[in-house]
C-alpha cells in the first residue's frame, strides 16, 4: 500500500515537473521487492507518514535509500551523522538504528509541523537517545555544530544545497562522506527552465561538487539521484 502511494505521488510530481523517471518503474518495484523491508518502529513511522501526509509521502526516505544509508554507516564505522532535512524522521530513525550504542545523529528541520511529527516518531524509537532534533534554518544551524561528522545527509531546500555542502564539508571526519538526495530532480537538471529555481539550484550543486578538488564524488541513479562526495585526501588520511 505504501509503495502504491509513493508511486502515485511520484507520477504526479513528474507530471508537475515535466520530468521523467530516472529508473524504469517496474525495475524500481523489482528492486524494492528484493530489498530487506522496514520493520518495527521504522515501518510504523513510514506507515504513519503515508497516512498523515499522503500528499508529501514522496519526501520520505524510501526503503532502498534507508538501507543504503544503513550500509554506508555499517561499512564506514560511522559514529556521528548529520542530517539536513528531517521531514517526519524516517531517515533519521533508519540511520540511528545502524549507529553503535554511543553513536549520535543530529538532524535539522525548518518546518515546525513536520518537526513535531518527527519528534513524536523519535521519542517512540528504541534509539531515541542517539538522536538530537534541531528546529531551525540549517544555513544557520550547521555552523554552530562541532566537528567531526562521519556522514552528512542533505535532503532539504534544494536551492540551498551549495550552502549546506560548503557548511558541512569542513565538519567531515578524515574518511567522512556527504550524501545529497534528489540531485537529478526527475531529469530537469539536464535542461532547467530559467524560472526553475530548484532544478537550477541542484544543477549548481552538482557542478560545484564535480569541480571541487577537495573531494572525489559519484552521482548515482538511485531514486531521484544521489550525489556521494568524500574527501580527496581520504586514501592518505590516518
Amino acid at each position: 500500500m505504501l509503495r502504491g502511494a509513493r508511486r502515485r505521488l511520484t507520477a504526479a510530481l513528474h507530471a508537475l515537473r515535466g520530468g521523467l523517471d530516472v529508473v524504469h518503474p517496474p525495475l524500481e518495484d523489482y528492486a524494492l521487492a528484493h530489498t530487506t523491508p522496514a520493520a518495527g518502529h521504522l515501518a510504523e513511522a513510514m506507515r504513519s507518514t503515508a497516512a498523515r501526509m499522503p500528499s508529501s509521502v514522496g519526501m520520505m526516505s524510501a526503503t532502498p535509500e534507508a538501507r543504503l544509508f544503513e550500509l554506508l554507516i555499517a561499512i564506514s564505522g560511522a559514529r556521528r551523522v548529520l542530517e539536513v532535512g528531517t521531514f517526519t524522521g524516517v531517515g533519521a530513525l533508519a540511520m540511528a538504528a545502524a549507529l553503535p550504542e554511543d553513536g549520535e545523529l543530529v538532524t535539522i528541520e525548518f518546518d515546525k509541523e513536520t518537526a513535531a511529527i518527527a519528534r513524536g516518531n523519535i521519542e517512540g524509537s528504541p534509539h531515541r537517545d542517539r538522536i538530537t532534533l534541531i528546529e531551525g534554518d540549517a544555513r544557520e544551524e550547521i555552523g554552530k555544530l562541532a566537528a567531526p561528522f562521519d556522514l552528512v545527509f542533505i535532503d532539504a531546500w534544494k536551492p540551498d544545497y551549495v550552502h549546506y555542502y560548503e557548511a558541512a564539508l569542513p565538519l567531515l571526519s578524515p574518511r567522512g562522506m556527504i550524501v545529497a538526495d534528489n540531485v537529478l530532480w526527475s531529469g530537469r537538471v539536464l535542461n532547467p527552465k530559467p524560472d526553475d529555481e530548484w532544478a537550477r539550484g541542484l544543477m549548481a550543486f552538482n557542478d560545484r561538487v564535480q569541480a571541487d578538488e577537495r573531494v572525489h564524488n559519484v552521482l548515482l541513479t538511485v531514486g531521484d539521484g544521489l550525489m556521494l562526495a568524500w574527501r580527496a585526501d581520504a586514501t592518505s588520511a590516518d
